[in-house]
């Protein structure tokens, strides 16, 4: 039986129509480039649709841009939630940005010279491939003893709305991250009793030091060894956060910029959710050991009942079954792209992937312009 599925050649392909495959696909207009962009979802920038009310960038505008476009000046230095949709709404008519929806890449194999990338709909061939599906394509789920009999609601972070769900009730918030602080803090001020489990030790930064953004900062010190960044900040950190021992936080053994080389995790920015902590109307605990009904008992042997528990416990990286002999593509994928010795190997490329010191988006939007003139050499742009 002949193959009736549609096919489309394009010279390069991006898979993936958020913050990621916007950035390149405006860097590779920029530079007169021609490709398609596929989206398994009805719209641009789809979990950005979905997150809670409250959420604003934690990296300030100035390094949180996509490639030649930066945001309007009318805009706070951290954009909400809302404004960030706006300007991806903005950088999508700006670069002629049109995806092809509801396209979701199945399977990925390369024949010759070709990427053939299967979606249910359509079969794509291009000689580029960038996937652009991110770091936080997916939920990550937690298992606790005893979860399967709580008799309130229990929702993973992407869920959470607001905090006026929860007003008047008892809320534990798992994990420790920067959506987990902003959850927390949004329930207290929504008017909830907000309480937290940390499963780690961590590392928290001030968001602003003297009125000039962490990240501006970041960026200078991340030209320093990881260690003496690390040395050099401690004493200014402490000043702006204190000991959190003294509030029932236990402190990475390494500073931020360590984390962020060896863990490839993005350290606390602290919004303010410090401050309801050291003033008591956000409790801490420690890892939970199993649930019982309405009753969560703690590792420390601490018991407390609960109406509602939102799990802020991440998300892992995303991507396409990619069938192909030389699996070596793939082993170094935790790699930032420009460390990876096959960057752009075979026109393979990966974009949004890399947890960096100078802010994810601001690292986002320099792989795709690393990307764009990569693939505008191999053409002879």
């Amino acid at each position: 039986m002949a193959d009736l599925m549609e096919t489309k050649k394009t010279s390069t392909l991006i898979i993936g129509a958020s913050i990621a495959g916007l950035a390149t696909a405006g860097a590779l207009y920029h530079k007169g480039l021609e490709y398609t962009l596929i989206e398994k979802e009805s719209d641009i920038a789809a979990p950005w649709r979905l997150h809670y009310e409250r959420l604003h960038l934690h990296t300030n505008k100035g390094l949180s841009a996509l490639p030649y476009k930066s945001f309007q000046k009318n805009i706070q230095q951290y954009p909400s939630r809302l404004e960030f949709l706006h300007y991806l709404e903005e950088y999508r008519l700006a670069f002629k940005i049109e995806p092809i929806f509801n396209r979701e890449a199945i399977s990925i194999r390369r024949e010759k010279k070709t990427w053939i990338t299967e979606t249910s709909e359509q079969r794509f061939l291009s000689k580029n491939l960038v996937v652009a599906t991110g770091a936080f394509g997916k939920k990550k789920r937690i298992k606790i003893a005893g979860m399967e009999t709580f008799p309130g609601k229990m929702l993973h972070s992407s869920e959470y709305i607001t905090g006026k769900d929860f007003e008047g009730k008892k809320v534990l918030v798992i994990g420790f991250g920067n959506s987990a602080c902003e959850i927390a803090l949004d329930l207290f001020e929504q008017g909830a009793q907000a309480s937290m489990s940390l499963r780690s030790p961590v590392n928290v930064l001030p968001r602003d030091i003297s009125g000039i953004p962490i990240l501006k900062w970041s960026v200078l010190l991340s030209k320093f060894p990881p260690a003496i960044a690390d040395a050099i900040s401690a004493p200014v950190i402490r000043w702006k956060i204190g000991r959190l021992e003294k509030l029932g936080l236990e402190k990475k053994a390494y500073g931020p910029f360590t984390e962020i080389a060896n863990d490839r995790k993005t350290p606390v920015i602290d919004v303010g959710t410090i401050r309801q902590i050291r003033a008591g109307n956000i409790r801490l605990f420690n890892s939970i050991n199993r649930i019982e009904k309405s009753v969560v008992l703690f590792d420390d042997g601490r018991t407390e009942s609960f109406d509602a528990i939102i799990c802020a416990t991440g998300f892992v990286k995303s991507f396409p079954r990619i069938e192909e002999p030389d699996q070596n593509l793939l082993k170094d994928l935790d790699l930032p792209s420009r460390e990876r010795t096959d960057f752009g190997k075979d026109g393979l490329y990966f974009c949004g992937f890399y947890i960096g010191p100078t802010g994810h988006i601001n690292e986002i939007t320099k792989d795709a312009l690393m990307i764009s003139n990569r693939i505008s050499l191999f053409l002879g742009g």
